[in-house]
């Protein structure tokens, strides 16, 4: 017994433990505030596995067992077996085409009877296992193109299936990976190039596609003739000022219009839109003149679009400075914010802890991302060092993407806030990604391949 205590306790990082424990049991108090009634029989509906409070609070316990399995377990296993578990990971997604279930339009979820499984959520540990593999091979050379595209192709694979599944929000999830990538080596051109094209897209959001393209235009003329000495002397810079004006223009002419016709949902494209005051340009308008009931409707419509989001600024803003108490918030009492147990739990804490509580837990989640940063550094293995970069750069975009969701700052993609937001699937992965990090941590002497 003494044995099995010490193997659980002995080298583990407490700090990153308890982290995760209290945020996980700050998500509890959020969901419980939610969905409880006072006229509600508190130890009924706690056993009573109905109410989504009471089902989280199984998931945690089974999550704390699931975690103590992990800490038993023999760090090797998971240098031993990333490739197979990625391979199971895929077939996981591709079995949701045969048997998944559609939830909110996106068929991505595997019946279980007690729960939903979403293969997609469960594939990022083993997409951040199996490259963590990848890297920390001693025949894998990063600085080698063949390499980096091995790497690429082993994070973005799970993006196709993700798409097909419209699952276009847990998608843009894996291109964190390209964090603990560039950490190990890779070009940071690359990453120039997506930031530049992540902007433009933004851009794009906001002006027609024809004035940019007159933009884009200028701005390369602009600058040949501002460089035309050395274009002179060196012919290679107006080669570079031409492919930037080409990749740019090609982008917003087509890759955007493509993008917000086949691979965002009509409805997705329209909450961004309608996030920054425009119609979305990428369907058919109707250019004749609107009836007073048509436009009527259509302001219906967007105000349905933006509902998500007004309710949630208005519930977090009326928690001002202190909040107005557990179990005192009128929106939330009120059910007046949508899916406020999973995508706006964030609300929930906004109205009961006011800016207070919304700082603590922002205070929480840096401390767990700055945890992880340490870890990382510390580690002899480039296996478990490439490990903990990719699970901080998870839980960074899941964390800054659904905060600004909430007070609309981005667009409603569904992505959950980490051991906060209702539902097995999310916090299962969160927390085996958390724990197989601590665990391989507790061998940091050793080198883990």
């Amino acid at each position: 017994m003494y044995e099995k205590r010490t193997l659980v306790t002995n080298n583990k990082d407490w700090v990153l433990i308890w982290l995760y424990i209290i945020i996980a049991l700050i998500g509890l108090v959020c969901i419980f505030s939610v969905e409880y009634k006072v006229d509600d029989d508190f130890f009924k509906s706690i056993i009573g596995f109905k109410k989504n409070y009471s089902k989280q609070f199984i998931y945690l316990i089974v999550c704390f067992v699931l975690a103590t399995f992990i800490l038993l377990m023999d760090s090797k296993f998971f240098t031993a077996t990333p490739n197979l578990l990625y391979v199971f990971g895929i077939l996981l997604m591709m079995a949701t085409f045969v048997v998944g279930k559609a939830v909110n339009g996106s068929r991505s979820w595997i019946p279980l009877g007690f729960m939903n499984l979403q293969p997609v959520e469960t594939c990022k540990i083993f997409t951040a296992l199996a490259l963590a593999k990848y890297l920390s091979r001693p025949e894998t050379d990063f600085t080698k193109t063949k390499a980096q595209l091995t790497a690429s192709g082993i994070c973005f694979l799970p993006v196709l299936f993700s798409l097909l599944q419209n699952e276009t929000g847990l998608a843009l999830v894996y291109f964190t990976f390209l964090l603990p990538m560039y950490r190990e080596g890779f070009p940071p051109v690359y990453l120039i190039l997506g930031a530049s094209l992540g902007i433009l897209l933004v851009v794009t959001l906001l002006f027609p596609t024809f004035q940019l393209i007159i933009a884009l235009s200028a701005i390369a003329l602009i600058t040949s003739y501002f460089l035309r000495k050395k274009i002179k002397r060196e012919k290679a810079i107006l080669v570079v000022i031409a492919s930037a004006w080409a990749l740019s223009t090609l982008f917003v002419g087509v890759a955007v219009p493509f993008i917000f016709k086949h691979v965002f949902q009509k409805y997705q494209a329209d909450r961004i839109f309608s996030m920054v005051g425009r119609d979305n340009p990428f369907v058919e308008q109707n250019t004749g003149s609107i009836s007073p009931t048509a436009q009527i409707e259509k302001t219906n419509k967007a105000d349905k679009e933006n509902y998500n989001v007004k309710q949630s600024k208005i519930a977090i803003g009326s928690g001002g400075v202190f909040g107005k108490g557990f179990l005192k918030g009128t929106q939330t009492q009120g059910d007046f914010v949508p899916e406020q147990h999973t995508d706006f739990i964030f609300t929930s804490l906004g109205e009961n802890f006011g800016f207070v509580g919304c700082t603590f837990l922002m205070l929480l989640y840096l401390g767990l991302l700055l945890r992880i940063v340490f870890i990382a550094e510390r580690q002899r293995s480039t296996f478990t060092r490439v490990y903990a970069y990719s699970v901080a750069a998870i839980i960074f975009f899941h964390v800054a993407i659904n905060i600004c969701m909430t007070i609309g700052l981005a667009p409603v993609i569904g992505i959950t806030l980490p051991l906060m937001s209702y539902g097995g699937s999310s916090l299962f992965t969160f927390t085996i990604l958390i724990f197989i990090l601590v665990r391989l941590d507790a061998d940091r002497q050793m080198v883990l391949r």
